[in-house]
C-alpha cells in the first residue's frame, strides 16, 4: 500500500495516465476513409456537400470556441477540460455514427472543433503536475504516444478495410469504446493544485513564507507567525514534560498547524480570484512584450501562415485523393499513405534535435526554401492527376511542415519562459485559425465562392508560394547582414583612432 502512494505521488503517476489518455483518444480507425464513408451508402452525401457546406464548419466553431477554452483550461486548472474534450469526442464520433443528414454533420463538426480547441488541456496538464526538470521527457511522452495513436489508428483502419474485417459503422462503434477507455482514464487524472497564469501556486506560498518571516522579524503578533512559534514551542516541550501532558500538546500543535495550512489555502486562493484583472492585464503585457522581439515577430509570422495552409491542405486533401481515382478504389491505402507521413514527419522531426545549425541566421532561408518545395508538392497533386503522385507528394508535403515546424518551436521557446510560450502558442494557433477562417468562408463556403478542390489547391500551392518567396528574401538579407557585421567586426574602420596605450606611446 506504501508503494501505491508514492508511485501516485510520483511524476510517472500522472504521466502514465496522461499518456494511456492520449493513445486512446487518438486511435481513429475511420478517419483516414471519412470522405468515403460520408460520400457512400452509409450517409448517401455528396462530396460538393462535405467540401462546402460540412467541413467548414469545423473551422468556424475552433476559432469561436478557441480563446474562450483557452482562459477556460487554466482557470478550472486542465482536468475538467481534459474529460471535456473526451466528452465532446465521444458526442462527434457517436453523431457520425448515427445521423446523416447535413445540418447533423454540421453539428458534429461543430463538437469536433470543440475537441480540437480543447487540445491545450493535454499539453498544459503535464506542466502543472510535474517538476520543471521533467519538462523535457514528460513532453515527448505525450507527443510521442499521440503519433503513436495516430500512426496505429491508421494503420488498424488500413487493415480493417483492405482485409472487409469491418464495416465503416462498426469501425465506429469500436472508436466508442475506446472513446470510452480515454473518458475513464482522464476522470482517474489527478487534479493539478496550480496553473500557469490564474492559480500559481508559488505565488501565494512565497507571500505567506514572507509573511512568516516579516511577522517573526518585528515581533508581529500575526496568526500564521504565532502558530509556527506555538507549534515549536509545544514540540519542545514534549521533550520535557510529562507523558500525560504529551496527548495535549500534540493536539495543540497540530491544531496550530492545520490553521497555518488553511490560512494559506486561504492565501493562495485570494490571490487566483482577486486578482483575475491583473492576471488579464499581465497577459496582455507579456504578449506585447514577446512580440517586440522582432525575430520572434518573424518566426510567429511564418508559424501562423504554414499552419493554416497545413490545416487546409490536410483538412481536404481526402477529397483530392477522390478526383484524382474516380474509377479505382484506390482510398483503400489511405490509412497506410497517413502513417507513412506520421513516422516519417515525426523522424523527420527528431532528426532536427541532432543538427548543428545556426538557426538563428539560417533558419529563415530555411523556412523559405523548404516552404517553396512543400509549394512544388502541392502543385504535382493538383495538376497530375495520378494518385500515387498525390500520395507522394502529400507524404513530402507533411514531412517538410513537421521539419519547419519543430524548428520554428524551438527557436521561439529559446528564450520564453513556460507561461511565456504557452502565450505565444496560443497567439500564434489563433492567428493561424483566424487565417483559415478567411480562407474557407472565401475559398471553400458555399456562401462564398464554392470552388471545386481543383482551384482550392490552386490557391493552397500558391499561398505556399508567397510564403517561400518572402522567407526566401528575409533569410537572405538576414545572412547578408550577418557577414557584413562580421566583417566590420574582423577589419574595423581604418579611420578609427589608434588604441589608448599606443596612442600615449
Amino acid at each position: 500500500m506504501e508503494a501505491v502512494k508514492r508511485w501516485r505521488s510520483d511524476w510517472r503517476y500522472p504521466t502514465t495516465l496522461l499518456c494511456i489518455y492520449g493513445f486512446f483518444s487518438t486511435v481513429k480507425p475511420l478517419e483516414p476513409f471519412i470522405i468515403p464513408y460520408l460520400t457512400g451508402p452509409d450517409k448517401n452525401l455528396t462530396t460538393e456537400q462535405v467540401n462546402n457546406q460540412i467541413f467548414p464548419v469545423w473551422t468556424y466553431s475552433y476559432l469561436a470556441v478557441l480563446v474562450p477554452v483557452f482562459l477556460l483550461t487554466d482557470w478550472l486548472r486542465y482536468k475538467p477540460v481534459v474529460v471535456f474534450q473526451c466528452v465532446s469526442l465521444f458526442i462527434t464520433t457517436a453523431m457520425l455514427l448515427w445521423m446523416e443528414s447535413v445540418p447533423a454533420m454540421q453539428a458534429m463538426q461543430f463538437f469536433y472543433g470543440v475537441v480540437t480547441a480543447s487540445e491545450v488541456a493535454y499539453f498544459s496538464y503535464i506542466y502543472s503536475v510535474v517538476d520543471v526538470k521533467r519538462y523535457r521527457k514528460a513532453t515527448s511522452y505525450c507527443r510521442s504516444i499521440q503519433l503513436l495513436g495516430y500512426t496505429v489508428g491508421s494503420v488498424l483502419g488500413q487493415l480493417l478495410v483492405s482485409f472487409n474485417l469491418m464495416s465503416y459503422n462498426n469501425i465506429l462503434v469500436f472508436t466508442l469504446v475506446l472513446t470510452a477507455i480515454a473518458l475513464l482514464t482522464s476522470c482517474l487524472l489527478p487534479m493539478p493544485q496550480q496553473s500557469m497564469f490564474f492559480h500559481r501556486r508559488h505565488t501565494g506560498q512565497k507571500t505567506a513564507t514572507e509573511g512568516t518571516k516579516r511577522h517573526s522579524s518585528v515581533g508581529g503578533t500575526g496568526d500564521a507567525a504565532e502558530h509556527t512559534r506555538g507549534s515549536n514551542v509545544s514540540l519542545e516541550e514534549v521533550r520535557d514534560e510529562k507523558v500525560e501532558k504529551r496527548g495535549k500538546t500534540e493536539d495543540e500543535a497540530r491544531n496550530g498547524l492545520d490553521e497555518k495550512e488553511h490560512k494559506a489555502e486561504d492565501l493562495e486562493e485570494s490571490v487566483g480570484a482577486d486578482n483575475c484583472s491583473k492576471v488579464l492585464l499581465q497577459v496582455w503585457r507579456d504578449f506585447r512584450q514577446c512580440y517586440a522581439s522582432r525575430q520572434l515577430l518573424y518566426w510567429s509570422v511564418w508559424w501562423a501562415m504554414a499552419t493554416c495552409g497545413y490545416n487546409q491542405t490536410v483538412n481536404y486533401v481526402q477529397v483530392l485523393w477522390e478526383h484524382a481515382q474516380p474509377s479505382q478504389n484506390f482510398s483503400i491505402y489511405n490509412g497506410g499513405v497517413e502513417a507513412v507521413s506520421n513516422l516519417l514527419g515525426a523522424a523527420t522531426a527528431y532528426g532536427i534535435g541532432f543538427t548543428e545549425v545556426r538557426w538563428e541566421q539560417w533558419g529563415e532561408l530555411a523556412l523559405g526554401g523548404f516552404s517553396g518545395l512543400g509549394a512544388a508538392s502541392l502543385f504535382l497533386m493538383t495538376f497530375i492527376g495520378n494518385i500515387w503522385v498525390c500520395y507522394a507528394g502529400y507524404v513530402i508535403f507533411k514531412c517538410l511542415y513537421m521539419l519547419l515546424i519543430t524548428i520554428a518551436m524551438y527557436q521561439i521557446a529559446a528564450d520564453l519562459s513556460m507561461e511565456r510560450y504557452a502565450l505565444v502558442f496560443g497567439a500564434n494557433n489563433f492567428g493561424a485559425l483566424a487565417l483559415q477562417t478567411i480562407i474557407t468562408s472565401v475559398v471553400v463556403d458555399s456562401r462564398g465562392l464554392g470552388l471545386g478542390i481543383i482551384p482550392q489547391f490552386t490557391i493552397y500551392a500558391s499561398y505556399f508560394s508567397v510564403i517561400a518567396v518572402v522567407f526566401s528574401l528575409r533569410g537572405v538579407f538576414t545572412i547578408w547582414r550577418a557577414q557584413r557585421s562580421s566583417k566590420e567586426s574582423t577589419f574595423p574602420d581604418k579611420n578609427e583612432p589608434p588604441d589608448s596605450d599606443e596612442h600615449r606611446l
